[in-house]
């Protein structure tokens, strides 16, 4: 049980995420779908650690480098995204004519690039038990 106080600062990130994604779309209509690749990332971290026993001295190195293969491209783009938005980086708010259309569509974009990820690192994750 201690190793889950380990992933605490893991989990206080995504709530900071979540807080980020929730502020930038005021509220909107697409808050939950797009809260969801937060809420897919906390599920595989917790199963990550599950999966080990709740020790970090024998990881399944095939769930932890899944669960971070996913987090990597769906936190990052959403992220990047919410916060390019809120501070209009390059004129990303300013020149565009719709710019919460982006928010309908990148539920869809972020979960598909972490399941990418995911089955990336699922797959050295799988490499590195059999050794």
């Amino acid at each position: 049980m201690t190793s889950f106080w380990r992933l605490l600062p893991a989990l206080a990130f995504l709530a900071a995420v979540a807080a980020v994604i929730v502020t930038v779309e005021d509220g909107g209509p697409h808050v939950p779908m797009n809260l969801l690749p937060v809420l897919l990332t906390g599920v595989l971290l917790v199963l990550a650690l599950a999966k080990a026993g709740w020790q970090w001295r024998r990881p399944r190195w095939r769930y932890l480098l899944g669960a971070f293969g996913f987090a990597v491209p769906a936190i990052g783009l959403s992220l990047y995204l919410h916060l390019g938005l809120a501070l209009d980086w390059g004129g990303m708010a300013s020149r565009a004519r719709t710019p919460d259309l982006l928010f309908r569509f990148l539920p869809w974009y972020t979960t598909g690039a972490g399941a990418i990820g995911f089955a990336i690192g699922w797959i050295i994750g799988r490499n590195i038990d059999q050794e």
